[in-house]
Protein backbone atom coordinates (compact mmCIF):
# COMPACT_ATOMS: atom_id res chain seq x y z
CA UNK A 1 0.00 0.00 0.00
CA UNK A 2 1.58 3.22 -1.25
CA UNK A 3 0.88 6.31 0.41
CA UNK A 4 1.16 9.57 -1.75
CA UNK A 5 1.70 12.94 0.01
CA UNK A 6 -1.14 14.39 -1.79
CA UNK A 7 -4.30 12.97 -3.58
CA UNK A 8 -7.07 15.48 -5.22
CA UNK A 9 -10.35 15.30 -3.64
CA UNK A 10 -13.42 15.67 -5.97
CA UNK A 11 -16.67 14.34 -5.51
CA UNK A 12 -19.91 14.56 -8.25
CA UNK A 13 -20.94 18.03 -7.95
CA UNK A 14 -17.15 19.64 -9.11
CA UNK A 15 -18.12 17.51 -12.47
CA UNK A 16 -22.04 18.09 -12.87
CA UNK A 17 -21.21 21.63 -12.85
CA UNK A 18 -18.24 21.15 -15.48
CA UNK A 19 -20.75 19.85 -17.38
CA UNK A 20 -23.70 22.20 -16.91
CA UNK A 21 -20.71 25.27 -17.50
CA UNK A 22 -20.37 23.35 -21.40
CA UNK A 23 -23.83 23.06 -21.79
CA UNK A 24 -24.45 26.86 -20.88
CA UNK A 25 -22.31 27.63 -23.46
CA UNK A 26 -19.64 29.65 -21.98
CA UNK A 27 -16.39 28.40 -20.90
CA UNK A 28 -13.95 31.36 -21.02
CA UNK A 29 -13.55 33.40 -17.97
CA UNK A 30 -16.32 35.67 -15.90
CA UNK A 31 -19.23 33.08 -16.52
CA UNK A 32 -21.89 32.05 -14.36
CA UNK A 33 -19.45 29.63 -11.59
CA UNK A 34 -16.97 32.85 -11.60
CA UNK A 35 -19.92 35.25 -10.77
CA UNK A 36 -21.16 32.12 -8.07
CA UNK A 37 -17.55 32.15 -6.38
CA UNK A 38 -17.68 35.92 -6.21
CA UNK A 39 -20.73 35.65 -4.72
CA UNK A 40 -19.38 33.04 -2.12
CA UNK A 41 -16.18 35.31 -1.35
CA UNK A 42 -18.71 38.38 -0.71
CA UNK A 43 -21.02 36.23 1.61
CA UNK A 44 -18.54 34.96 3.63
CA UNK A 45 -15.26 36.56 3.58
CA UNK A 46 -16.72 40.18 3.08
CA UNK A 47 -14.51 40.73 0.57
CA UNK A 48 -14.53 42.09 -3.50
CA UNK A 49 -12.53 39.07 -4.89
CA UNK A 50 -11.14 37.95 -8.69
CA UNK A 51 -10.12 34.68 -9.05
CA UNK A 52 -7.07 34.18 -11.11
CA UNK A 53 -5.48 31.43 -13.13
CA UNK A 54 -2.96 30.85 -9.92
CA UNK A 55 -1.81 32.59 -6.49
CA UNK A 56 1.02 33.27 -8.55
CA UNK A 57 -1.43 35.74 -11.04
CA UNK A 58 -2.84 37.07 -7.91
CA UNK A 59 0.71 38.37 -6.67
CA UNK A 60 1.38 39.65 -10.09
CA UNK A 61 -0.91 41.42 -9.91
CA UNK A 62 -0.69 43.08 -6.57
CA UNK A 63 2.80 43.86 -7.79
CA UNK A 64 1.56 45.96 -10.49
CA UNK A 65 -1.54 47.61 -8.26
CA UNK A 66 1.65 48.88 -5.63
CA UNK A 67 2.92 50.58 -8.86
CA UNK A 68 6.28 49.22 -7.94
CA UNK A 69 9.70 50.60 -9.91
CA UNK A 70 12.83 49.26 -10.68
CA UNK A 71 14.89 49.42 -7.07
CA UNK A 72 12.20 49.09 -4.73
CA UNK A 73 12.46 47.01 -2.20
CA UNK A 74 9.30 44.57 -0.79
CA UNK A 75 10.47 42.72 2.49
CA UNK A 76 9.55 38.74 2.86
CA UNK A 77 10.34 35.75 4.42
CA UNK A 78 12.83 33.65 2.58
CA UNK A 79 11.02 30.86 3.69
CA UNK A 80 8.45 30.88 0.87
CA UNK A 81 7.33 29.71 -2.37
CA UNK A 82 9.63 31.25 -5.51
CA UNK A 83 6.45 33.14 -6.88
CA UNK A 84 6.61 35.59 -3.77
CA UNK A 85 9.29 36.97 -4.53
CA UNK A 86 9.28 36.41 -8.36
CA UNK A 87 6.43 38.48 -8.82
CA UNK A 88 7.97 41.78 -7.39
CA UNK A 89 11.62 40.79 -9.03
CA UNK A 90 8.81 40.99 -12.86
CA UNK A 91 7.65 44.58 -11.51
CA UNK A 92 11.37 45.50 -10.89
CA UNK A 93 11.94 45.67 -7.39
CA UNK A 94 13.88 43.71 -4.96
CA UNK A 95 13.03 41.17 -2.33
CA UNK A 96 14.73 41.54 1.00
CA UNK A 97 14.97 38.53 3.28
CA UNK A 98 14.40 38.08 7.01
CA UNK A 99 14.42 35.72 9.45
CA UNK A 100 11.41 33.54 10.41
CA UNK A 101 9.98 32.69 13.74
CA UNK A 102 11.29 29.05 14.76
CA UNK A 103 7.77 28.52 16.20
CA UNK A 104 5.05 29.13 13.65
CA UNK A 105 7.85 29.51 10.66
CA UNK A 106 6.57 32.52 9.82
CA UNK A 107 7.92 36.02 9.01
CA UNK A 108 10.00 37.27 12.74
CA UNK A 109 7.86 40.95 12.86
CA UNK A 110 10.47 41.92 15.20
CA UNK A 111 13.22 42.00 12.65
CA UNK A 112 10.94 43.89 10.00
CA UNK A 113 12.03 47.23 10.78
CA UNK A 114 15.61 47.11 10.63
CA UNK A 115 15.21 46.11 7.10
CA UNK A 116 13.35 49.28 6.43
CA UNK A 117 14.96 51.47 4.39
CA UNK A 118 13.43 54.62 1.92
CA UNK A 119 13.50 52.51 -1.14
CA UNK A 120 10.68 50.29 1.10
CA UNK A 121 7.45 49.75 -0.12
CA UNK A 122 5.63 46.84 0.62
CA UNK A 123 5.86 43.93 3.12
CA UNK A 124 4.57 40.60 2.51
CA UNK A 125 2.98 38.14 5.52
CA UNK A 126 3.43 35.12 4.28
CA UNK A 127 1.12 32.39 6.26
CA UNK A 128 2.92 28.92 6.45
CA UNK A 129 0.72 25.65 6.85
CA UNK A 130 -2.14 28.03 6.96
CA UNK A 131 -1.32 29.67 10.61
CA UNK A 132 -1.65 33.30 10.58
CA UNK A 133 1.51 35.89 11.04
CA UNK A 134 1.44 38.67 13.32
CA UNK A 135 -1.08 40.51 12.09
CA UNK A 136 -1.48 43.11 13.99
CA UNK A 137 2.32 43.75 14.72
CA UNK A 138 2.51 43.57 11.01
CA UNK A 139 -0.46 46.71 10.65
CA UNK A 140 1.16 48.50 12.93
CA UNK A 141 4.53 48.63 11.26
CA UNK A 142 2.94 49.12 7.80
CA UNK A 143 1.07 51.97 9.00
CA UNK A 144 4.13 53.91 10.54
CA UNK A 145 5.97 53.51 8.04
CA UNK A 146 3.96 54.03 5.32
CA UNK A 147 4.32 50.38 3.27
CA UNK A 148 1.55 48.18 1.51
CA UNK A 149 0.99 45.07 3.70
CA UNK A 150 0.23 42.12 1.48
CA UNK A 151 -0.74 38.35 2.64
CA UNK A 152 0.67 34.99 0.79
CA UNK A 153 -2.31 33.11 2.22
CA UNK A 154 -1.29 30.35 -0.47
CA UNK A 155 -1.46 27.35 2.20
CA UNK A 156 -3.91 29.31 4.25
CA UNK A 157 -7.33 29.59 2.91
CA UNK A 158 -10.26 29.85 5.09
CA UNK A 159 -7.73 29.77 8.31
CA UNK A 160 -8.36 32.68 10.46
CA UNK A 161 -6.01 35.26 12.36
CA UNK A 162 -8.17 36.82 15.65
CA UNK A 163 -11.73 35.45 13.86
CA UNK A 164 -10.49 37.29 10.97
CA UNK A 165 -9.89 35.32 7.69
CA UNK A 166 -6.44 35.09 6.07
CA UNK A 167 -5.88 37.03 2.81
CA UNK A 168 -8.81 39.39 4.62
CA UNK A 169 -6.86 41.91 6.60
CA UNK A 170 -3.79 43.81 4.71
CA UNK A 171 -4.45 45.74 1.72
CA UNK A 172 -4.26 42.66 -0.51
CA UNK A 173 -4.68 39.30 0.07
CA UNK A 174 -3.61 35.84 -2.11
CA UNK A 175 -5.06 32.59 -2.30
CA UNK A 176 -4.24 29.54 -4.28
CA UNK A 177 -6.21 26.59 -5.21
CA UNK A 178 -3.71 24.24 -6.53
CA UNK A 179 -4.34 20.63 -6.61
CA UNK A 180 -1.81 20.41 -3.34
CA UNK A 181 -3.63 22.60 -1.61
CA UNK A 182 -6.59 22.11 0.65
CA UNK A 183 -9.85 23.41 -1.82
CA UNK A 184 -8.61 22.93 -5.26
CA UNK A 185 -9.18 23.67 -8.70
CA UNK A 186 -6.32 21.97 -10.52
CA UNK A 187 -4.70 25.44 -10.79
CA UNK A 188 -6.19 28.58 -9.79
CA UNK A 189 -6.07 31.33 -7.32
CA UNK A 190 -8.05 34.39 -6.43
CA UNK A 191 -6.67 38.03 -5.34
CA UNK A 192 -8.91 39.55 -2.06
CA UNK A 193 -9.09 43.63 -2.14
CA UNK A 194 -9.02 44.93 1.07
CA UNK A 195 -7.71 48.15 0.06
CA UNK A 196 -11.16 49.97 -2.14
CA UNK A 197 -8.32 52.38 -3.63
CA UNK A 198 -7.25 49.19 -5.63
CA UNK A 199 -10.77 47.97 -6.36
CA UNK A 200 -10.95 49.51 -10.47
CA UNK A 201 -7.48 49.22 -11.21
CA UNK A 202 -7.13 45.28 -10.72
CA UNK A 203 -10.27 44.86 -12.44
CA UNK A 204 -8.76 46.35 -15.78
CA UNK A 205 -5.42 44.79 -14.79
CA UNK A 206 -6.94 41.68 -14.74
CA UNK A 207 -8.76 42.12 -18.11
CA UNK A 208 -5.73 42.78 -20.11
CA UNK A 209 -5.55 46.44 -19.33
CA UNK A 210 -9.05 47.30 -20.20
CA UNK A 211 -12.19 48.44 -18.74
CA UNK A 212 -14.02 45.57 -20.12
CA UNK A 213 -15.75 44.65 -16.44
CA UNK A 214 -17.23 48.37 -17.06
CA UNK A 215 -18.62 47.74 -20.34
CA UNK A 216 -20.44 44.21 -19.01
CA UNK A 217 -21.70 45.80 -16.21
CA UNK A 218 -23.18 48.78 -18.88
CA UNK A 219 -20.96 51.53 -16.53
CA UNK A 220 -19.76 52.39 -20.21
CA UNK A 221 -21.08 52.00 -23.70
CA UNK A 222 -17.35 50.38 -25.34
CA UNK A 223 -14.51 48.79 -23.95
CA UNK A 224 -10.75 49.66 -24.75
CA UNK A 225 -7.26 49.95 -23.52
CA UNK A 226 -7.00 51.86 -20.77
CA UNK A 227 -3.72 50.64 -18.48
CA UNK A 228 -1.16 47.64 -18.61
CA UNK A 229 -2.50 44.42 -17.47
CA UNK A 230 -2.41 41.17 -18.18
CA UNK A 231 -4.94 37.80 -18.94
CA UNK A 232 -5.52 36.64 -15.47
CA UNK A 233 -8.95 35.30 -16.02
CA UNK A 234 -9.53 31.35 -15.58
CA UNK A 235 -12.00 29.61 -17.39
CA UNK A 236 -15.52 29.31 -16.27
CA UNK A 237 -14.47 25.34 -16.37
CA UNK A 238 -12.05 25.72 -13.56
CA UNK A 239 -14.65 28.24 -11.52
CA UNK A 240 -17.16 25.62 -11.63
CA UNK A 241 -14.66 23.18 -10.26
CA UNK A 242 -14.00 25.51 -7.52
CA UNK A 243 -17.71 26.41 -6.79
CA UNK A 244 -18.07 22.53 -5.90
CA UNK A 245 -15.07 22.67 -3.28
CA UNK A 246 -16.13 26.05 -2.02
CA UNK A 247 -19.90 24.25 -0.69
CA UNK A 248 -18.09 21.47 0.91
CA UNK A 249 -15.25 23.87 2.23
CA UNK A 250 -16.61 23.12 6.18
CA UNK A 251 -16.67 19.36 5.70
CA UNK A 252 -13.43 19.59 4.08
CA UNK A 253 -11.62 21.39 6.42
CA UNK A 254 -13.22 19.61 9.25
CA UNK A 255 -11.46 15.85 7.67
CA UNK A 256 -8.38 17.38 7.38
CA UNK A 257 -8.04 19.01 11.27
CA UNK A 258 -8.82 15.40 12.17
CA UNK A 259 -5.97 13.97 10.47
CA UNK A 260 -3.36 17.02 11.50
CA UNK A 261 -4.89 16.30 15.22
CA UNK A 262 -3.78 12.84 14.99
CA UNK A 263 -0.51 13.58 14.07
CA UNK A 264 -0.15 15.79 16.65
CA UNK A 265 -1.51 13.73 19.47
CA UNK A 266 0.96 10.95 17.94
CA UNK A 267 3.71 12.67 17.83
CA UNK A 268 3.47 14.78 21.23
CA UNK A 269 5.44 11.73 23.32
CA UNK A 270 8.36 12.44 20.65
CA UNK A 271 8.52 15.92 20.78
CA UNK A 272 8.71 15.69 24.74
CA UNK A 273 11.62 13.19 24.42
CA UNK A 274 13.57 15.78 22.72
CA UNK A 275 13.39 14.00 18.84
CA UNK A 276 11.68 16.52 16.88
CA UNK A 277 9.73 19.39 17.80
CA UNK A 278 5.70 19.40 16.37
CA UNK A 279 3.71 22.45 14.46
CA UNK A 280 2.87 25.39 16.91
CA UNK A 281 -0.33 27.43 16.31
CA UNK A 282 -0.79 30.32 18.43
CA UNK A 283 -4.36 30.18 20.61
CA UNK A 284 -5.94 33.21 18.52
CA UNK A 285 -5.01 31.44 15.56
CA UNK A 286 -7.34 28.71 13.90
CA UNK A 287 -5.32 26.75 11.03
CA UNK A 288 -7.32 24.66 8.41
CA UNK A 289 -5.04 21.73 8.39
CA UNK A 290 -3.71 22.34 5.13
CA UNK A 291 -0.02 21.24 6.36
CA UNK A 292 1.36 18.86 9.37
CA UNK A 293 4.98 18.79 9.62
CA UNK A 294 7.97 17.46 11.77
CA UNK A 295 11.09 19.28 12.52
CA UNK A 296 14.30 16.98 13.20
CA UNK A 297 17.30 17.91 15.03
CA UNK A 298 19.36 17.82 12.16
CA UNK A 299 19.59 17.27 8.27
CA UNK A 300 21.15 13.61 8.41
CA UNK A 301 17.99 12.59 11.04
CA UNK A 302 15.35 14.41 8.57
CA UNK A 303 17.26 12.16 5.48
CA UNK A 304 16.68 9.11 7.51
CA UNK A 305 13.43 9.26 8.28
CA UNK A 306 12.32 10.68 4.91
CA UNK A 307 14.29 7.41 2.97
CA UNK A 308 12.65 4.85 5.40
CA UNK A 309 9.36 6.15 5.29
CA UNK A 310 10.06 5.94 1.26
CA UNK A 311 11.15 2.27 1.28
CA UNK A 312 7.83 1.91 3.46
CA UNK A 313 5.76 3.13 0.70
CA UNK A 314 5.03 6.61 2.31
CA UNK A 315 5.76 10.03 0.71
CA UNK A 316 6.65 12.61 3.25
CA UNK A 317 8.66 15.39 1.75
CA UNK A 318 10.34 18.12 3.03
CA UNK A 319 9.46 21.77 1.68
CA UNK A 320 11.44 24.78 0.53
CA UNK A 321 14.94 25.66 -0.49
CA UNK A 322 15.68 29.08 1.37
CA UNK A 323 15.08 31.70 -1.38
CA UNK A 324 18.07 33.96 -0.36
CA UNK A 325 20.62 31.21 -1.23
CA UNK A 326 18.82 30.16 -4.59
CA UNK A 327 20.30 31.27 -7.76
CA UNK A 328 17.64 34.08 -8.90
CA UNK A 329 17.57 34.98 -4.90
CA UNK A 330 21.20 35.86 -5.09
CA UNK A 331 20.78 37.82 -8.37
CA UNK A 332 17.87 39.62 -7.47
CA UNK A 333 17.29 40.00 -3.98
CA UNK A 334 19.02 41.36 -0.73
CA UNK A 335 19.43 39.66 2.31
CA UNK A 336 18.36 41.87 6.00
CA UNK A 337 20.61 40.30 9.10
CA UNK A 338 20.99 36.61 9.99
CA UNK A 339 18.98 33.78 8.36
CA UNK A 340 19.67 31.34 10.48
CA UNK A 341 16.29 29.88 11.80
CA UNK A 342 15.44 29.74 7.49
CA UNK A 343 18.17 27.30 7.05
CA UNK A 344 17.79 25.22 10.31
CA UNK A 345 13.80 24.77 8.97
CA UNK A 346 14.60 23.88 5.49
CA UNK A 347 17.25 21.56 6.34
CA UNK A 348 15.08 19.28 9.20
CA UNK A 349 11.19 19.71 8.30
CA UNK A 350 9.75 16.86 7.08
CA UNK A 351 5.40 16.70 5.99
CA UNK A 352 3.29 13.99 6.00
CA UNK A 353 0.56 13.17 3.55
CA UNK A 354 -2.49 14.87 4.44
CA UNK A 355 -5.48 14.77 2.33
CA UNK A 356 -9.58 14.67 2.28
CA UNK A 357 -9.50 10.65 1.46
CA UNK A 358 -6.83 9.42 3.37
CA UNK A 359 -8.10 6.54 4.93
CA UNK A 360 -8.02 5.19 8.52
CA UNK A 361 -5.67 2.26 7.24
CA UNK A 362 -3.00 4.42 5.74
CA UNK A 363 -2.93 6.63 8.93
CA UNK A 364 -2.24 3.90 10.81
CA UNK A 365 0.89 2.54 8.48
CA UNK A 366 1.93 5.96 8.35
CA UNK A 367 1.63 6.43 12.34
CA UNK A 368 3.13 2.82 12.50
CA UNK A 369 5.83 3.58 10.16
CA UNK A 370 7.11 6.23 11.93
CA UNK A 371 6.94 4.70 15.27
CA UNK A 372 9.63 2.09 14.28
CA UNK A 373 11.48 4.67 13.01
CA UNK A 374 11.29 6.78 16.11
CA UNK A 375 11.56 4.40 18.46
CA UNK A 376 14.88 3.12 16.38
CA UNK A 377 13.45 0.05 15.95
CA UNK A 378 14.28 -0.59 12.28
Amino acid sequence: MKIPFNKINFAKQELKNIENCIKKGHIAGDGVYTILCNKWFLKNFKRRTLLTHSCTCAIEMAAILAGLKPEDEVIMPSYSFVSTANAFVLAGAKPVFVDIKPDTLNINEDLIERAITKKTKAIVAVHYAGVGCEMDKLMQIAKKHGLYLFEDAALGFYAKYKDKFLGTIGDLGTYSFHETKSIVSGEGGALSINNKKFLERAEIIREKGTNRSKFFRGEVDKYTWVDIGSSYLPSDIIAAFLYAQFERVKEITKKRLLIWEQYHNFFEKYETKGLLRRPFVPKYCEHNGSVYYILFNDLKTRAKFMEYMKKNGIATPFHYIPLHSSPAGLKYGKISGCLKNTGIISDTIARLPIFYSLTKEQTRKILKTSEKFLNGTI
